[in-house]
């Protein structure tokens, strides 16, 4: 009964100083305050429409209608090396979440463990082992052999959610690298409709080029008949085949871009370099597609990496109540199970050969406190820095749709006005020649005519790609291509 009372006393002796422990250490952590920042509000509209229809909703294959290009996207998502190495970021964030899960249970190991011990005899237990028998009628050897296996368990009881917050924190750095490979997955899609495009530019340049150096061909070999008649001097001979020269360089150089940009579809989809198969007409066709952007508030939830920046914000906050728990005591409690012997034929006799042991630490920072603090301080400024992030990447995508929705209107009306540009400069080639031909034009007008021409169809066929790049931009900007 006294035993008890004892037992007793020191249980509440022990209770009362972990609480003093306690109320210490949480006088002595530092405040914990969510990071606040002044929100920017999103305008409700890019300009005066309402309209909910959102173009990003429409999944690439129907937004993309060549299927050349759809061919050339659907090799880049299964063979690009960004992407598969954003695939393996996932995995390596999976098994972070599950580590940060492990951390929550006890962590039990099979110990199985054997030795020689060899007490002094000028020690308590080397003289007591003298006169005292280990088994009926035989003394303690000299050299005590000692073989157990058992099980072997840790547990840090998670009192104050440091655990539960660093795997909540794992769980949205998890989330995150989802997000930013799909937002990986949007920009991979527009970087190949953008090389494709360019490609169908080129080409169609490289036709026009083709085509205007036949007409300096033969206009300088009317230049030349006219010289040998007397009706034309050397000078414009010169200048015709300058001109004939100049064309022939660019069509060297349109040559060369059209290989790099193969070899950069080639290097997206994962490939060496080869030729890719396209229709340059495509280039021309009309859009079809009304570019409805929606409201700016579905940009939370469309593009990737806003999604991600708001994750990443969500783990920061859980990593900044994990340091901040880290001031706190810990307490482990450790245990084993087993059996222990001196001798083999005893290991598994039971109860004789049964050992056990239960202990627990309350572990509390002392003198590392520093280095807490540190890393307490970094976690919130970690903090504040990815909310920064948040709201840059929330204004960084409202600029971007801003921009391209008024590059498309800009860009609708400049194609009208580049063909009537195109088609006046082709008719005033026509006439500048009959002209020429007659004496009552210079070679002067004539080149000048030829250059306007060329310059006003090359002006055309960059604005019928920008027009359709712009039709890329406008849906990766919105979140389109990873749903």
């Amino acid at each position: 009964m006294i035993e008890k009372r004892v037992q007793y006393l020191l249980f509440n002796k022990l209770r009362l100083a972990f609480y003093l422990v306690v109320i210490f250490f949480a006088g002595c952590a530092p405040k914990y305050k969510a990071a606040t920042v002044k929100e920017k509000v999103l305008p409700k509209s890019y300009n005066t429409s309402t309209d909910s229809l959102n173009i990003s909703n429409i999944n690439w294959k129907k937004y993309f209608s060549d299927p050349t290009l759809e061919q050339l996207i659907d090799s880049a998502l299964i063979n690009n090396l960004d992407l598969q190495m954003a695939l393996q970021k996932i995995e390596i964030s999976r098994a972070g979440v599950k580590l940060a899960k492990g951390a929550l249970l006890p962590q039990v190991g099979l110990n199985i463990g054997g030795g020689v011990r060899k007490f002094g005899l000028y020690t308590m237990d080397g003289a007591g082992n003298i006169s005292t028998q280990i088994t009926p009628g035989q003394i303690v050897p000299i050299d005590l052999p000692d073989m157990n296996i058992g099980l072997q368990a840790s547990w840090e009881l998670d009192i104050w959610g440091k655990l539960r917050n660093q795997r909540k924190s794992a769980v949205s750095n998890y989330l995150a690298t989802i997000e930013g490979t799909n937002f990986i997955i949007s920009n991979l899609i527009a970087e190949v409709a953008t090389a494709y495009y360019e490609l169908l530019a080129l080409d169609n340049e490289l036709d026009l080029v083709q085509k205007t150096i036949l007409k300096q061909q033969d206009a300088l070999q009317t230049v030349n008949a006219q010289k040998e008649a007397g009706l034309a001097n050397e000078l414009a001979l010169q200048q015709f085949s300058a001109n004939l020269l100049q064309s022939k360089i660019l069509e060297k150089e349109t040559l060369q871009q059209i290989v790099l940009f193969e070899n950069k579809i080639n290097f997206l989809i994962g490939r060496f370099p080869q030729t890719i198969n396209r229709n340059k007409e495509l280039l021309s066709t009309e859009i079809a597609q009304d570019f409805n952007a929606g409201i700016p508030s579905q940009l939370l939830k469309n593009r990737p990496d806003i999604r991600k920046s708001e994750l990443m914000v969500q783990a920061s906050n859980f990593d900044l109540k994990s340091a901040k728990a880290a001031f706190y005591p810990n307490l482990n409690i450790t245990a084993g199970f087993g059996f222990q012997a001196f001798d083999p034929q005893y290991l598994f006799q039971a109860p004789a050969s049964l050992a056990y042991n239960t202990l627990g630490n309350l572990v509390a920072p002392v003198v590392n406190r520093n280095a807490l603090k540190a890393h307490f301080n970094t976690a919130k400024a970690s903090q504040l820095n990815a909310i920064f992030e948040y709201q840059k990447t929330i204004l960084n995508g409202f600029v971007e749709v801003t921009n391209e929705l008024s590059n498309i209107q800009n860009l609708k009306e400049m194609n009208n006005l580049k063909k009537q540009k195109s088609q006046i400069l082709n008719q005033s080639v026509e006439v500048s020649n009959q002209l020429f031909m007659v004496g009552k034009a210079t070679y002067l007008e004539v080149l000048i005519a030829q250059q306007g021409s060329l310059q006003a169809e090359l002006e055309l066929i960059i604005n019928n790609k920008n027009l359709k790049l712009a039709g890329v931009n406008i849906y990766k900007a919105l979140g389109g291509g990873w749903k």
